[in-house]
C-alpha cells in the first residue's frame, strides 16, 4: 500500500474544493426546473386573482417561479378558435403539464398534448372528456365547476331578486360544447317557475350590443350569462350593457360582480386554482392523470352587489342576503 503524504492530501483536497467553487454544477446535478403551461381564455391581467391563488398553491408545495418553476401563459383573449394553435405552442415548449379552464381549451390541450398531462377545470360535464370522475383514464384530470347544473339555480335567484320576472334570456356562445346543456337547464328552470326563456347566441364580441338590444326588444326582464371564454374576456362590456338596459343579471363568476354586475352563484375560482396546485404536484411527482379522480366542488358562493341592486331599484330580500357568502357595498 502506497502512503500519500498528509501535506499532499491537503493540496489535492484544496484543488478539488477550488474546482467545485469555480464549477458549482460539477459538484451536484442541477435542480430540475418544472414548466407549467396555462391555456386560458383571458389575459393574465383579467385572470390576476386566479393566478395569484395558483402561484400561492404551488409555492406552498415548494414550486417557486425563478427557482424551480416556469409558468408559460397563453391566452385566446376570448377567441376559442385560437386554442389549438396556442396548445401547440405550449407543447413545443415541452411543458411538463398543461392547465386549462373551460371545455374548448381542454379539448384543444388534450388533442395537442400527446403524453403531456392536462389538468382541467371544465364548465360542462367532464364525462364528455374523461371516462369517469373516479377513473379519468387517458392524460386528463382535474376539477369540474358544475356550471351546467348551476344554471337552474341562477334562474331561481333572479326570480327572487325580481319577483315580477316573466321572461329570462340566456346570453351564451352556442359554439361552446358546454353551452347546449346550459340552455336546456335554463329552459327547464324557467318553465318550472312559470316564466319564458329566450336564447341570445353570441359568437363574437361585436354582437354583444345587438344581443342586449334584442333582449330588450323581446321583453326579457333579466339575463343569465353563460360560462364561456368570450363572456369572460368581455366581462366589463357585458356588465356595462346590463346596466345600460337596466337588466338584472346573474354571472358565472365573482369577477363580474366585482366589475359591477348584480350577482353570481358559482364555485370560488381562486380556491379552485389553489387546488390546481395539488394536481400539478401529484403529476410532477409521477402520478398518472388517469389515476387521479376528477374533483367535484363542495362549496358554492352567492355574491351580491348592493350598489348595483340599488341602481336597478332592487331590494335584496333578507333571506337571500343572509344566504349570500358576500355582499359587495
Amino acid at each position: 500500500m502506497v502512503r500519500v503524504p498528509t501535506s499532499r492530501i491537503g493540496i489535492v483536497l484544496a484543488a478539488l474544493a477550488l474546482a467545485c467553487a469555480a464549477h458549482p454544477g460539477a459538484a451536484q446535478p442541477a435542480k430540475k426546473v418544472y414548466r407549467v403551461g396555462l391555456l386560458e381564455a383571458v389575459s393574465p391581467t383579467q385572470n390576476a386573482a386566479n393566478l395569484e391563488a395558483l402561484r400561492k398553491g404551488l409555492a406552498d408545495l415548494g414550486y417557486v417561479e425563478g427557482r424551480n418553476l416556469v409558468i408559460a401563459y397563453r391566452s385566446a383573449d376570448g377567441h376559442a378558435e385560437r386554442f389549438p394553435e396556442l396548445a401547440a405552442e405550449l407543447v413545443a415548449q415541452r411543458v411538463d403539464v398543461i392547465v386549462t379552464r373551460g371545455t374548448p381549451a381542454t379539448n384543444a390541450a388534450r388533442n395537442a398534448a400527446g403524453a403531456i398531462p392536462v389538468v382541467m377545470a371544465t364548465m360542462g360535464d367532464p364525462r364528455a372528456i374523461v371516462s369517469s370522475y373516479a377513473h379519468p383514464g387517458g392524460n386528463v384530470t382535474g376539477l369540474t365547476t358544475f356550471s351546467t347544473e348551476l344554471s337552474a339555480k341562477r334562474v331561481e335567484i333572479l326570480k327572487e331578486l325580481a319577483p315580477a320576472l316573466s321572461r329570462v334570456a340566456l346570453l351564451h356562445n352556442m359554439a361552446n360544447p358546454a353551452a347546449p346543456a346550459e340552455w336546456e337547464e335554463t329552459k327547464a328552470a324557467a318553465r318550472s317557475l312559470g316564466i319564458d326563456a329566450a336564447l341570445l347566441d353570441v359568437r363574437d364580441a361585436s354582437a354583444l350590443a345587438r344581443a342586449f338590444a334584442e333582449a330588450a326588444r323581446q321583453g326579457a326582464g333579466a339575463i343569465v350569462v353563460g360560462a364561456d371564454g368570450l363572456m369572460q374576456a368581455n366581462r366589463q362590456v357585458i356588465v356595462d350593457l346590463a346596466a345600460r338596459y337596466r337588466l338584472p343579471a346573474m354571472y358565472p363568476d365573482r369577477e363580474f360582480v366585482v366589475a359591477g354586475g348584480l350577482a353570481t352563484y358559482a364555485v370560488n375560482f381562486p380556491e379552485m386554482y389553489y387546488r390546481f396546485a395539488v394536481y400539478i404536484d401529484k403529476i410532477l411527482r409521477g402520478v398518472k392523470p388517469a389515476e387521479i379522480p376528477v374533483e367535484q366542488p363542495m362549496r358554492f358562493e352567492l355574491v351580491l352587489n348592493a350598489r348595483t341592486a340599488k341602481a336597478l331599484a332592487i331590494a335584496i330580500p333578507q333571506p337571500l342576503r343572509l344566504r349570500a357568502s358576500e355582499v359587495l357595498q
